[in-house]
C-alpha cells in the first residue's frame, strides 16, 4: 500500500499558484494604475494646458482686433491699453503652445502657421493702424485687407484647435482603454485564481478531507463504544500515520478488555471462594464456641461461691472473650451476606425503621446514662429497601454512636426529606475520630487509634457492612468528625412517595427474647436494673411462654 504524500506536498502547490496569481494580479493592478496615472497627467496637466494656452492665443489676438477697431474709430487711450496688455500676453501663450506642440510634426507645423498668420496680422495691419493717430478712419482697402489676415488667423487656429481636440479625445481614450484594460485582466486573473481554488479545494477535499472525517466518524463510533471498528489508512501521509496509530491503541484497548474480562473472572472466582470460606469457617466456629459458652456457664453456675477469685477472673476473661470472638464470628457472616446476596426491596417506612432502631440500643445506652433522642416524622417516609438489611445498617450506626459516647452524653437521631432524598443523621459528643484516620473508614477491621488506646470494643467491621448496605440500596454514606468532640453519619437514602408501605405485622416473641436483643458491637443487652439498681426495672409487655 502507498505511503501516501505529505500534507505539505498537497498544500504548498496550492500555496504557490495563489501566491503566483496574487503577485500577478498585484503587478497588473500596478501597472494599470501607473499607465492609467500617466495617461490621466498627460491629458490633464499636459494636453489639456496647451489646448487652454492655444484658445488664449486666439482670443489674444481678438482682443487686439477689437482695440484696432475701437482705437481707428474712437481714439481713446484705453483701446491702445487694451492692445498694449493683448500684445504682452500674446507671446507668453504662443511659447507654451510651441513647447507642447515640439515633436509633434503635424501640430507644430500648424502652430508655426498659426504664429506667422498672426505675426503678418500685426506687422502689416493692427502696429501700423495702432501707430496712426487716433480717430482716423480706416478706407476701404485696409479694412479689407486687414480682414483678409484675420481670416488666416482664424483658419490656422481652427485647424490647430481641431488638431488639439483630435489629441484631447486620443488622451481620453488612451486613459480609459488602460483603465479597462487594467480591470479586465485582474477580473480575468480573479477567475483563474477561483477556478485554480475550486480545482484544489476539490483535490484537498478528496485527499485530505475526506480521509479526516472519515478518521473522525471512526473516532466517535470507538466513543460510542463500538470497539471492533477500526480506521482505513489512507489519504496524506500524517493522516495515515494518525490512523496507524489509531488503530494500534484500539487493539491495544481490546487486548487489554480482554485481559481484564480474565482478571475480572478470576477475582469473581476468588470472590466466591472466599465468601464460601468465611461462611464455612463461621459455621464452623460457631458450634464450638456455642459449646464453649454453654460449658462457661455450667461451670459458673456449678461453682457459684465456691471460686477462688483468681479462678472467677479466669472464668470471666473467658468468657469476655468467647463473646468476642463470636461478635466477630457473626460480623464476618454479616458482611458477607451484605456483599454476597442481592437485596429483595420492598417498600419500607425509613421513620418507624429508625425508631425500631433507636429502640434496640436504648437498653444498651442506658447502662452508661446515655440518652438517644429521636427526632423523626410521625408521617410515613417511604423508601425502597430490604427490610431486615436496612435495619442492620442503622442499627450499626447507631450502636457506633452509643460505644463512642461519653459516659452520661447524648446522641441525636434525626430524619428529614429534602426533595427526593430522605437524610437520617446520627450524632454523638464521644472521643470523634482523628482527622488522618478519616480516609481509612470503612476498611475491613480497621479501627480508629483512639479507639484502640481506649480499650472500647469492636471487631473494625461495623462500618463496612452499614456502607455495603447502603450502597446497595444506591445510597451514600456522609462521616463528618473531629476528634475529642464527636462524629456525625448521615445516610441519604431515596424517596418513594409512590410506594407507600404496609403497617408490618409483628410476632408475638418471649419477654426475655425483646430485652436480649444483640448489638451490632456483640454486646447481649439486659435489664439494666439487674446491672445498676439505681435505674428502673423493665416490665415485659408479652406474657412469657412456658
Amino acid at each position: 500500500m502507498s505511503s501516501g504524500r505529505p500534507v505539505a506536498r498537497l498544500v504548498s502547490p496550492v500555496i504557490v499558484r495563489l501566491g503566483v496569481m496574487t503577485a500577478l494580479m498585484a503587478a497588473i493592478a500596478v501597472l494599470g494604475v501607473v499607465l492609467s496615472t500617466s495617461a490621466v497627467n498627460y491629458l490633464t496637466h499636459d494636453l489639456q494646458p496647451a489646448a487652454a494656452a492655444n484658445q488664449n492665443v486666439y482670443q489674444d489676438l481678438t482682443d487686439m482686433s477689437a482695440a484696432v477697431q475701437a482705437w481707428s474709430s474712437s481714439g481713446l487711450p484705453a483701446a491702445k491699453d487694451d492692445y498694449q496688455q493683448a500684445l504682452v500676453r500674446l507671446p507668453a501663450d504662443e511659447q507654451r503652445v510651441r513647447q507642447f506642440a515640439q515633436g509633434d510634426n503635424e501640430l507644430e507645423l500648424l502652430v508655426v502657421r498659426q504664429e506667422r498668420a498672426a505675426q503678418e496680422w500685426i506687422t502689416t495691419y493692427a502696429a501700423p493702424r495702432m501707430q496712426a493717430k487716433g480717430g482716423t478712419p480706416m478706407t476701404t482697402q485696409q479694412a479689407r485687407a486687414g480682414s483678409q489676415l484675420f481670416d488666416a488667423i482664424r483658419s490656422a487656429h481652427q485647424e490647430t484647435t481641431a488638431a488639439f481636440d483630435s489629441r484631447v479625445r486620443q488622451a481620453s481614450t488612451d486613459a480609459s482603454f488602460r483603465l479597462k484594460g487594467t480591470i479586465l485582466a485582474v477580473v480575468a486573473l480573479a477567475l483563474v485564481s477561483w477556478w485554480l481554488v475550486s480545482r484544489s479545494r476539490r483535490r484537498l477535499t478528496t485527499e485530505l478531507t475526506q480521509p479526516l472525517l472519515a478518521l473522525e466518524a471512526v473516532v466517535q463510533q470507538m466513543a460510542r463504544g463500538d470497539h471492533d471498528v477500526r480506521a482505513q489508512p489512507t489519504g496524506p501521509k500524517e493522516v495515515r500515520a494518525v490512523a496507524s496509530a489509531l488503530n494500534e491503541f484500539a487493539d491495544g484497548q481490546a487486548r487489554a478488555r480482554a485481559v481484564e474480562g480474565r482478571i475480572q473472572n478470576e477475582l469473581r472466582t476468588l470472590d466466591t471462594a472466599k465468601d464460601d470460606f468465611v461462611s464455612n469457617v463461621s459455621h464452623e466456629l460457631r458450634t464450638p464456641l456455642t459449646t464453649i459458652a454453654g460449658y462457661l456457664e455450667l461451670v459458673a453456675e456449678e461453682f457459684d461461691g465456691r471460686m477462688q477469685p483468681r479462678h472467677e477472673k479466669m472464668l470471666e476473661a473467658t468468657r469476655r472473650n468467647v463473646t468476642r470472638l463470636k461478635a466477630l464470628i457473626d460480623d464476618l457472616l454479616a458482611l458477607s451476606r451484605a456483599e454476597g446476596r442481592g437485596t429483595d426491596r420492598e417498600p419500607v417506612d425509613l421513620a418507624l425503621l429508625l425508631r425500631e432502631a433507636a429502640t434496640d440500643v436504648r437498653i444498651t445506652a442506658a447502662r452508661r446514662g446515655i440518652h438517644v433522642h429521636v427526632d423523626a416524622p410521625e408521617e410515613v417516609v417511604p423508601v425502597l429497601a430490604d427490610r431486615a438489611m436496612l435495619h442492620r445498617a442503622l442499627l450499626n450506626v447507631l450502636v457506633n454512636a452509643v460505644k463512642f459516647s461519653h459516659e452520661g452524653g447524648s446522641v441525636e437521631v434525626g430524619l428529614r426529606t429534602t426533595g427526593a432524598t430522605a437524610e437520617v443523621m446520627v450524632a454523638d459528643h464521644g472521643i470523634g475520630i482523628p482527622a488522618a484516620e478519616i480516609d481509612r473508614l470503612g476498611t475491613r477491621f480497621f479501627r480508629a487509634s483512639n479507639a484502640v488506646h481506649n480499650e472500647i470494643a469492636g471487631t473494625g467491621l461495623g462500618l463496612r457492612i452499614m456502607q455495603t448496605i447502603i450502597d446497595k440500596h444506591d445510597g451514600d454514606v456522609v462521616i463528618e468528625s473531629q476528634e475529642g468532640e464527636g462524629t456525625t453519619v448521615t445516610v441519604r437514602l431515596t424517596l418513594h412517595p409512590d410506594r407507600v408501605p404496609t403497617p408490618p405485622l409483628h410476632e408475638l416473641v418471649d419477654a426475655e427474647d425483646s430485652l436480649a436483643v444483640e448489638a451490632a458491637n456483640g454486646l447481649v443487652i439486659e435489664d439494666p436494673a439487674e446491672l445498676d439498681p439505681g435505674l428502673p426495672r423493665i416490665v415485659p409487655a408479652f406474657p412469657r411462654r412456658s
